[in-house]
Formats: C-alpha cells, structure tokens, sequence
C-alpha cells in the first residue's frame, strides 16, 4: 500500500482523510490527559511522602483503579453501539472534566486514599468510554483497505501522547514539590488536555461515528443492551477466531505486564529513598515500554502485510517468552531494555487484535467487542498483580516470579496458535 512506505506519503495520506484527522486530534488531547492524570495519581499515591505504599497498597490501588469498570465494562460497551458515538465522546470529557477537578480538591485537602481512589476510579471509567469510542469509529472515517495502516497511525499518536503527558507531570512536580499540594496542581492541570478533548469532539456532526444499524444490531430496550453485553460481546469474540486468538494472546501479555510492573515498583520503592528519584526510575521504565510500544506501531503494518496477523501475533508472544527469561536477572537497567522489547512485542499482538476488531466483527457490534477486549485487558493485569503480592517479598526480589511470567506467555502462544487456526480467510 502506498500509504505505508515512506513517511511523507503517510502524512499525505492521513491528511488526506479530514475527519480521520479531527479523530487522531481528539484522541492526542484525550491521551495526554490520560498519561497526565495516571502518572499524577501514581505520583500522589505511591511516590508521595506524606503517604506509604506496599506491594499490598500498588496492588489494591490498581483493582481499586481499574477492576469494577473491567467487569461492568460490556455492560456499558452495549451503550456504544446504541447510542450516537459522537454523543458518547462528548458526555464522557464532560464527565471526566467535572470529576478531574474534584480529585485535584480532594487532594488538595490530603483526603484519605479511599475517597482519591473513588473518585479515580470513576474518571478512569469514563477514560475507558472514550479509549473505546474512538477505535469503534475509526472504521467510520478510514477506508477499509486503510483501516491498518491507520490504526496503527492512530495507537502511536495515543501512545506518544500519554508517553508525554506522563512526563510532563515531572515538571509540575517538580516546581511545586511531591506532596498533596503538588499531586493536586497536577491533577488541575490535567482539565486543560481535558476540556480540549471536549471542544474537539464537539466538531464531528451527530451519527457521523456510528454505530451502523445493521441486521446484527441488538434490539430491544436500552436496558436490555445493556443487561445482555456481555454476552453478546463474549459471543461474538468467540465466534470470531481472529478475535478470540489474538485476545488471548493479548491476555498473557497484559498478565506479565502486571508482574513486572509491580516488581520494579517495589524494588524501585525498596532502593530509592529519595520520592521524586524513585518515581523518576519508574517513568524510565514506564517510558520503554511505552517507546517499544511506539515501534510496534511502526513495524506492525509490514510485518501484517508480509506475514499475516497471525505469524505476526504468534512470533511476537514467542520473542516475549524468550525476553522475559532476561528479565528474571531483576536488575533494573535491564528490565527496562526488556520493558521496551516486551513493550514491542505486547504492542504488535494488540495492534492485531483492534484490527481483527476493526474489520471481523460487525459494526453494531463493535462496541461490545471492544469493551470486553478493554476488561479482559485490565482484568488480567490486575489478577497477576494481586497474586503477585501474595507471594512477593517486602523488596521485590522474586527471580521466580518473573520466570513464571515466561510460562505465561507459552500458555497464551499455545492459545492463540491453536485457536487462530480457524481464522478468516482474511488477514
């Protein structure tokens, strides 16, 4: 495709698609505040001063964070492929703008953990919607024989943005210190990129982004979509291999993802005394990741075009089992060479499943695949990281624990080899 060989035919095939354009817009602004508002409650919370974190506190600060939206995710991922996906964007930058500022009061006032979490937990929700919202519609506004390339144009630019707006919070930190007072200006900068995403997704006209009405549609009451998503998100990702092999995959890898990151959070915890030393180590480490997760973006189209999505996928969970064996030395500089290779690969196998998503499964069910692919994707990062707190020591040195996550990743190769054997045509 000749969009995807150099990079100044890319931007002129991407400018060549407007309302493509207002979508990656709207998604940097919503992503920067994303990767802003994450690391400033990590920030606030685990590398704060005035407040003590243990491998027991990470852990119970991500299920607090992400576990209830995961479950009742497909639940509300119905509402996507009922209601207008234009009114949905709006409503949720809405939402998150009121109740970012509410957390930055609630911080600014030194509130217990509980009421931040709470309030986290609800913006974090809302996150999710528009994170969905977005990749739902994108089909609407690319030209199915495009819907790769873009797709990966699309998770780069949000990679890129949350990757800056998380380092971007240092310097708000820095300037005013890593206490309450600090966590809360941080947390009111975070409405800026906020209320901008609200403005551009006012731009797009009323049922532009779908969902489609097709014969496939769930019918009845808004309650009963909703009542009924996840089993209608869970059918349809288990009567579409391509989807079902590559969430599997997709699964093992958020899983392993969950080890090591509560691995260096607590030795980097254990060995830095200093809270703005500390949390700088883990955005370095936060920052690999997310710069393999850059080059995936990249790499992926080519390697789909040459080799399939599934030798793609396949390849990539094989590489990740053999980098994390590296990764079991716990020796930070090089789980963060193993943080950006694990980063690439974990990236490649997702940017095969929202493309399963994208071009596999109908559009009035898009929605719902989606947001079950959005729980499963947080689920299995929060699973591995509570029973990893069981069994990890007050430092964090649990040579075991990161060899474990290379069984993982087999067990999620031998799922996804032998469910995508019954692939669509396709690929």
């Amino acid at each position: 495709m000749a969009d995807s060989r150099a990079p100044g035919s890319l931007w002129r095939s991407v400018r060549s698609l407007p309302e493509f354009w207002r979508l990656l817009e709207l998604r940097t602004a919503s992503q920067f505040g994303d990767g802003l508002f994450q690391a400033g409650l990590a920030g606030g919370l685990l590398f704060n001063p005035e407040r003590a974190a243990t491998p027991w506190s990470v852990a119970g600060s991500f299920a607090v964070l992400f576990l209830p939206y995961s479950i009742l995710g497909p639940f509300a991922g119905a509402l996507l492929d009922r209601w207008d996906r234009r009114a949905v964007l709006v409503a949720a930058n809405l939402a998150r703008l009121v109740l970012v500022i509410g957390v930055a009061v609630l911080l600014a006032v030194s509130a217990e953990d509980q009421a931040v979490l709470c309030g986290a937990l609800i913006i974090n929700g809302f996150s999710r919607f528009v994170t969905s919202g977005l990749s739902a519609a994108l089909p609407h506004v690319v030209p199915r024989e495009r819907v790769v390339t873009m797709n990966s144009v699309a998770t780069a630019t949000g990679a890129t943005a949350t990757f800056l707006g998380a380092n971007f919070m240092l310097l708000p930190r820095w300037i005013f210190g890593s206490g309450d007072t600090g966590a809360a200006t941080v947390m009111l900068l975070v409405a800026i990129p906020v209320a901008i995403a609200l403005v551009l997704s006012l731009r797009f006209p009323r049922h532009e982004l779908g969902p489609d009405h097709t014969a496939r549609a769930v019918h009845g009451s808004a309650f009963y979509a909703v009542a009924t998503g996840w089993v209608y998100g869970a059918r349809t990702v288990l009567s579409t291999p391509t989807v079902a092999a590559t969430l599997a995959g997709l699964a093992s890898h958020r899983m392993v993802f969950g080890i090591n990151t509560l691995l260096v959070l607590v030795i980097v915890r254990h060995s830095d005394t200093q809270a703005v030393g500390g949390l700088g180590t883990a955005v370095v480490f936060v920052a690999a990741t997310g710069g393999g997760s850059f080059l995936a973006n990249v790499l992926t189209p080519a390697s789909i075009k040459r080799w399939g999505r599934y030798a793609t996928a396949n390849g990539a969970l094989l590489c990740a089992a053999v980098i994390q064996l590296a990764g079991a030395t716990l020796q930070l500089a090089v789980m963060v060479v193993c943080g950006f290779l694990l980063g690439l690969a974990g990236q490649m196998v997702k940017l095969c499943a929202d493309t399963a998503m994208q071009i596999d499964v109908d559009d009035a069910l898009r929605g719902h695949v989606f947001a079950v692919q959005d729980s499963l994707f947080w689920v299995s990062f929060i699973a591995a990281t509570i029973l990893s707190a069981a069994v990890l020591p007050a430092d964090g040195h649990s040579p075991g624990l990161a060899l474990a996550g290379t069984a993982i990743y087999l067990a999620g190769l031998a799922l996804h080899a032998i469910v995508g054997r019954g692939r669509l045509p396709a690929s």
